[in-house]
Formats: C-alpha cells, sequence, structure tokens
C-alpha cells in the first residue's frame, strides 16, 4: 500500500494531499522539525525529526520506495526519491522522473552558483497561485491512481 511522504515544513498543499489522500485512503506522513499541529485525522502522521540541515530530508529518503509518493519542492530529495522509485511530485503540480531530475538538479545548481556570483541578485520563484494549487490536485490524483496500479 502506498504512503505519501510530505516534506512538510515549508508545503503550500497539506490540506489538498490529505483530501487526495482520503478519497484514495492512503496514509499521509508529513515529517518536519517542529511547528505542525497534530492531527487527529486516522490517515495522517507527523514525525518530528531533529533540527537540522536536511534532516527531514534524509528521513524521507530512507523510506520512501516504489509504490510510495512524495511530496517536495526539494530537488535533490526529489533526486533521491525517484531513484528509489518513489513517484514524486512538487507542491505546484510538476512530477519529477527519471527524465527529467537529472536537468532540474542541474538548473538547481546553476541558480545556486549565478545567486553565489552576485551576492545583490534580487527575487526567487514566482508566487504559489491557484492554478499550481488546482494542477496540484489533479497531478496528486493521477499519481495515486498510477501507485495502485503497480
Amino acid at each position: 500500500m502506498a504512503v505519501i511522504y510530505v516534506d512538510a515544513d515549508a508545503c503550500p498543499v497539506r490540506d489538498e494531499t490529505v483530501k487526495v489522500a482520503e478519497r484514495h485512503q492512503v496514509e499521509v506522513v508529513f515529517v518536519t522539525n517542529g511547528g505542525l499541529r497534530p492531527s487527529r485525522h486516522p490517515l495522517v502522521r507527523i514525525v518530528v525529526v531533529d533540527q537540522g540541515a536536511d534532516v527531514a530530508d534524509m528521513w524521507i529518503a530512507e523510506r520512501a520506495g516504489a509504490g510510495d509518493v512524495c511530496i517536495t519542492a526539494d530537488v535533490p530529495l526529489a533526486a533521491r526519491c525517484v531513484g528509489a522509485g518513489a513517484l514524486v511530485l512538487g507542491p505546484d503540480g510538476q512530477e519529477f522522473s527519471r527524465e527529467n531530475v537529472g536537468d532540474r538538479l542541474a538548473m538547481r545548481d546553476l541558480m545556486a552558483d549565478l545567486r553565489a556570483a552576485d551576492p545583490f541578485r534580487q527575487g526567487g520563484g514566482k508566487p504559489f497561485s491557484k492554478a499550481d494549487r488546482g494542477r496540484y490536485l489533479e497531478r496528486l490524483d493521477a499519481v495515486l491512481r498510477r501507485a495502485a496500479r503497480a
């Protein structure tokens, strides 16, 4: 049975994830360094890991595997989960796959280098939109159907 692992600290689609998981009767594990309120939902489990860089990511990467779903915006975590056979979605509904995760890692590294070279560089990613939320709901539903068939 699939499990949805959510890199939960900055995840804007926690409620949407539970809504779709409920429809599919799939367990959701929110992994956090703290700060999430407990949930009484029977399909939701909250795992609080130690503080520190990438501790939540490591916890998820050690557990996510074939048939599971990982929700993260963290490209290195996505790459590890894809490598383990998990299906991976970003909060904006974009899917990470074996075909695109290498390019996305390279782009992430390039952007980090550009920011490091110009400390006054302003801006960041585009704001999270209603369209992103809608795309996420559709894609998570499709990914869970695919996981159920596998």
